[in-house]
């Protein structure tokens, strides 16, 4: 059952708050806001993630949208058709329905605060960066599915490689 909004508690969280999980040499998430926080309304996740690390396969969800915004560092995505890079300051849109990545171009750390609405998509990531918890082109697409989305390794391949990135 979600948890009401007049039952939230007023808070304020540090920069060192919240559940931390994943690689820091490679995507470590920072779960600041869940659903249950909101109402369900949406999810807020603090992404950091290492120079030249894709952060995630080619991949679209279907139940809700996703917006970046970049803190430090520079951001690359795949949107659609079309790549952008952004940086501080900026905020990336990518609906729901749409085939997306994104992945850190530069040299140094690159942090975003990655706002999901509604909330749920969240949970998907926590699963990602448990320990030992693998997934590669053969067990990731279920996993997925269980949170609506799809994922696609034979497009991800040429990203990779046209980057030169780790993933």
């Amino acid at each position: 059952m979600t948890q009401s909004l007049q039952d939230a508690s007023p808070r304020v969280l540090g920069p060192k708050d919240g559940e931390v999980s994943g690689d820091p040499s490679f995507r470590q998430d920072r779960f600041m806001i869940d659903g249950k926080d909101s109402g369900g309304g949406f999810s807020l996740v603090e992404h950091t993630i290492a120079p030249h690390v894709l952060a995630g396969p080619l991949h679209l969800h279907t139940l809700e949208d996703e917006y970046s915004f970049v803190l430090e560092g520079r951001l690359a995505a795949l949107l659609g058709e079309n790549e952008v890079v952004a940086g501080p300051g900026d905020l990336v849109f990518k609906p729901r329905g749409q085939w997306h990545t994104f992945w850190n171009p530069g040299d140094t750390t690159t942090r975003i605060l990655e706002i999901i609405s509604p909330a749920g998509l969240e949970d998907l990531f926590r699963e990602l960066g448990k320990p030992g918890g693998e997934y590669d082109a053969s067990t990731l697409p279920a996993l997925a599915a269980r949170y609506g989305a799809e994922v696609d390794f034979e497009r991800t391949s040429p990203i990779i490689e046209r980057h030169r990135l780790l993933f």
